[in-house]
């Protein structure tokens, strides 16, 4: 992606060229264009994608937001897709090849889906800036709603509240920020202290996100070395939230495919089933029910 940021003249030649400089110092001199996104001291010694980094480049139809994430196995594996249903492009991330018009094109043939513009609005935070001159400006995507200026929105679960000053995009000021968009939004009298990430946004005056202290989740085991019951403490990445919890009580355990309950209140799980869980959490979060925002459900690690 680096290539393509220079390709599309988002990266001046010289700036390559201090990158190629840098990498060949630390004997990575084919490194130059991971560089472009990879600015942590530690990507660029381990030659790794640590943190995630957004950029943005059009086609004749879209704006598109390119996210670099870590490729580790342990990361992917979990990303399955339809291969009859996705165009594939080659490209050559050392020589360019195919990565503008080639690629464009089945990028402007993509049909997006429909956007939740009609539900509350969620926005989980991603982090949290304090900008000199400025003030305090969140950062998160939009999962559901809008997001505007003249707002008034609360942060779950600390349910601060205050009012939004501005909204922008990749350093473009907008009108409105929807689902989909990767927005950072000025707020008022409000510190870098008070918010953090994980916190959820929400407008105050719509069905605002509180804290949630226990709930009921559909838990699949997908691989344990052994027996899971009441006291199980794991760790549950939830949106951009990463707390710790515990099962309080298995209420049933079900079918993982059909969901039919297969026996009330079993005493323990093990790889393979799946299982209704009273569970609580040991710190604040906020979340929400599934079927109103599918995005923001979570996942369990632990021992």
């Amino acid at each position: 992606m680096g290539k393509e940021k220079t390709h599309c003249g988002g990266i001046d030649k010289r700036t390559i060229e201090k990158f190629e400089k840098e990498a060949a110092e630390l004997g990575k001199s084919s490194f130059k264009y991971a560089w472009v996104l990879d600015k942590l001291k530690a990507e660029r010694e381990r030659g790794i994608t640590i943190d995630i980094a957004l950029w943005k480049f059009e086609t004749p139809k879209y704006y598109v937001t390119v996210i670099d994430a870590p490729a580790h196995r342990d990361f992917i594996k979990k990303i399955d897709f339809n291969p009859a249903t996705i165009p594939f492009v080659p490209i050559s991330g050392w020589h360019g090849d195919n990565m503008l018009e080639d690629l464009a094109r089945p990028i402007d043939a993509i049909d997006p889906p429909s956007r939740p513009t009609d539900k509350p609005l969620r926005l989980p935070l991603q982090d949290v800036y304090k900008i000199g001159g400025i003030g305090t400006v969140p950062v998160g995507r939009v999962e559901t709603g809008i997001i505007k200026a003249g707002m008034v929105v609360t942060f779950a679960p600390a349910g601060v509240s205050t009012e939004v000053k501005s909204v922008e995009m990749h350093h473009e000021q907008l009108t409105e920020g929807v689902p989909g968009d990767n927005v950072g939004f000025n707020v008022k009298n409000v510190s870098v202290k008070e918010i953090r990430r994980g916190f959820v946004c929400s407008d105050s005056k719509n069905d605002p996100a509180k804290e949630s202290a226990s709930f009921l989740a559909q838990v699949i085991v997908l691989n344990h070395p052994g027996q899971i019951g009441a006291g199980y403490t794991p760790v549950l990445d939830c949106h951009t939230a990463h707390i710790a919890c515990k099962f309080a009580e298995l209420v049933e355990k079900i079918d993982r495919r059909s969901g039919k309950k297969l026996e009330d209140n079993p005493k323990f799980v093990k790889s393979g089933d799946s299982a209704i869980v009273k569970m609580f959490r040991l710190s604040l979060c906020a979340l929400n029910p599934t079927p109103s925002s599918p995005h923001l459900v979570a996942s369990l690690t632990g021992t």
